[in-house]
């Protein structure tokens, strides 16, 4: 039965969570169009520019994402603390780089002195955007409708471009967040469809991997004292910055766990053996089969909510439900 989304995303348990959106009966709307010959992968870069634009916006932070030829995957962190402290004009600064002027709002911003009656009024309709600045479902409709309608006008033609709502999984846990980025990251190359990480194109780990190999080869040029940050702007960091909200993982760390990954995963190398597993695992304490499933069918192993058993115990429990989905 379908869950309403408030019942899936809940702030209190968690801040990160991965969505899914397809495209209408699945058909290759991103991609190669096999009947008319037509390639859109334009389209996916459509996708990548609008998620940078969003979280420019909004205060919802990308970890991950993949963007394929007919869906796209995501992995979101919600930080209502930081829109919490937006004042009433950052919040409206924020609302107008996307939506159309309030004339109560206008008079807000124009007039030197208002009635406390229209203050109150306003401060009411600040409050409203507030929360869907920090919303995953506004998120999401800010991101789809604008994604479809240039599709349609491109096509020439009016109807659906999305299959329907998007899904989404809460990450209750450190390793759940982790899997997940990890799942996400490897689309291509579990798909067969890229050779490595840095050819995984409309992929965060090909953004990443592009930026600290910049930022290496800076350091060993040592350019004049031009300083090139060591992970994108447009994502959310890895530990190791000022950012309090960064994934609690380093990059290096990160890289070798995704990179060793893929090779295990990738269907033309099928027969690939390392002994040697990335420290990370061995710190989190993650069996390395365990692990190679997660990677691989981490959608399915789960359901609304991803984590140990422990913590969906915990999380079912607090909410009033019987069990959650859990691979064991």
């Amino acid at each position: 039965m379908t869950r309403a989304r408030h019942s899936q995303i809940d702030l209190t348990a968690t801040s990160f969570y991965h969505v899914i959106n397809r495209c209408v009966r699945r058909s290759y709307l991103c991609g190669d169009d096999k009947v008319s010959g037509k390639n859109f992968d334009h389209r996916r870069q459509w996708l990548v520019e609008r998620f940078s634009k969003l979280s420019d916006i909004f205060s919802i932070n990308i970890a991950a994402y993949t963007v394929m030829s007919n869906h796209y995957h995501l992995v979101l962190q919600v930080d209502k603390v930081a829109a919490d402290r937006w004042t009433m004009d950052e919040v409206i600064e924020r609302w107008y780089r996307l939506f159309n002027g309030h004339l109560l709002v206008d008079r807000y911003l124009t007039e030197e002195t208002i009635s406390p009656s229209h203050l109150e009024a306003v401060e009411k309709l600040v409050a409203l955007w507030r929360a869907r600045l920090y919303d995953i479902s506004w998120y999401m409709k800010c991101l789809n409708e604008h994604i479809a309608r240039q599709a349609n006008k491109e096509d020439k033609c009016t109807g659906r471009f999305w299959e329907g709502r998007f899904k989404s999984q809460a990450l209750l846990d450190d390793i759940a967040l982790l899997s997940c980025m990890a799942y996400v990251d490897l689309n291509p190359i579990r798909a067969g469809i890229a050779p490595n990480l840095s050819e995984s194109n409309f992929t965060s780990i090909q953004k990443r991997i592009a930026q600290y190999k910049s930022h290496q080869k800076q350091i060993t040029k040592n350019n004049n004292g031009i300083s090139v940050s060591e992970q994108p702007k447009t994502l959310l960091p890895f530990a190791g910055t000022d950012n309090s909200k960064a994934i609690p993982f380093s990059c290096r760390d990160y890289f070798e766990l995704v990179d060793w990954s893929g090779r295990h995963v990738d269907p033309n190398k099928a027969s690939y053996i390392d002994s040697e597993e990335p420290k990370i695992l061995t710190t989190l304490g993650i069996d390395e089969d365990d692990w190679l499933i997660a990677v691989k069918h981490f959608r399915r192993q789960y359901g609304s909510f991803a984590g140990t058993t422990e913590h969906l115990r915990d999380f079912a429990h607090h909410h009033g439900r019987s069990w959650c989905k859990h691979p064991s």
